[in-house]
């Protein structure tokens, strides 16, 4: 898999440093709700593997209508973000008026519960968690729709992919060379403890590099050498975390991959399963200790 992966993995990276530096921060969120729309429509696809019944487009709406509402009243102040998530929660309250209405005068529908209960999660699991890095981008400079996404952001988010992809790549190799007692083997059989030690002491190497290099100033955010290790200790934990709820989704879904859009690596899903909990953990973290 890895002659597929690396160069997927470039492609991407590629990509992403030209998004983040030379795209105006509108074009961004253009980025941002494809991404976001391609992770929640493979996640009802699996459910559709599972035969439970969802409004899949109304998930994909409501979720898209997150993102715009963050990226249009998110900002460097405190009335700022108190005001994103205003807008958050009335999206997320007319979500649920609007599937429940939905639901009504489906008539031949069995599973009326699950298909409430899994519409809903999907926008939970998906859209909700993934616009932490809608705030990563963009809640501390000041940036108007034509300009590139500010220092902070820019930083920031590349951090956040740096510890949410860089324990995956040390518990890889760990796991494959030392890797004896196994995880969690009814949920993802090839995880070994082995390997998410590998992950960790991975991601701390590499929180302190990136600290070493860019230094104590992410923008309008403070990183100390003190923070750069809990962050690196703690962050693998929860990628660990997405990575294996996705496994458990996967498992009973009866499918290998959320989907196939991305060689060697699956779907869309499968690259956001630890940057779904890496980015929200970051994000709290940055507003309380940053």
């Amino acid at each position: 898999m890895l002659k597929f992966r690396i160069p997927s993995a470039i492609l991407m990276l590629g990509a992403l440093t030209a998004s983040l530096y030379c795209l105006p921060s509108l074009a961004a969120l253009g980025l941002l709700l494809a991404v976001s729309s391609l992770a929640i429509w493979e996640f009802y696809r699996m459910l559709d593997q599972a035969q439970i019944p969802v409004f899949r487009f109304y998930g994909m709406f409501c979720g898209a209508a997150l993102i715009t509402a963050t990226f249009f009243t998110i900002g460097p102040t405190d009335q700022a973000r108190a005001t994103a998530y205003q807008w958050e929660s009335a999206v997320l309250f007319f979500m649920v008026v609007a599937v429940f209405i939905r639901q009504f005068p489906q008539k031949h529908n069995d599973q009326p519960l699950a298909t409430i209960a899994c519409t809903h999660f999907g926008v939970l699991y998906v859209p909700l968690l993934f616009n932490y890095m809608t705030r990563i981008l963009f809640a501390w400079d000041d940036v108007t729709l034509s300009d590139p996404i500010g220092p902070t952001g820019r930083l920031m988010f590349i951090y956040t992919i740096v510890l949410g992809k860089t324990p995956d790549i040390g518990a890889y190799f760990a796991g494959n060379r030392f890797g004896r007692h196994a995880l969690f083997p009814r949920i993802s059989p090839a995880k070994t403890w082995e390997g998410l030690g590998g992950g960790v002491l991975t991601a701390v190497a590499c929180s302190l590099l990136f600290r070493k290099i860019v230094g104590s100033e992410i923008g309008a955010l403070h990183l100390s050498y003190l923070d750069a290790a809990v962050l690196g200790l703690v962050l693998p934990l929860i990628s660990a975390i997405g990575d294996l709820f996705e496994s458990l989704l996967k498992r009973a879904a009866g499918v290998k991959d959320s989907g196939v859009l991305i060689p060697g690596m699956g779907g869309v899903l499968d690259v956001l399963d630890s940057l779904l909990f890496v980015a929200p953990a970051l994000y709290v973290y940055a507003v309380f200790f940053m």
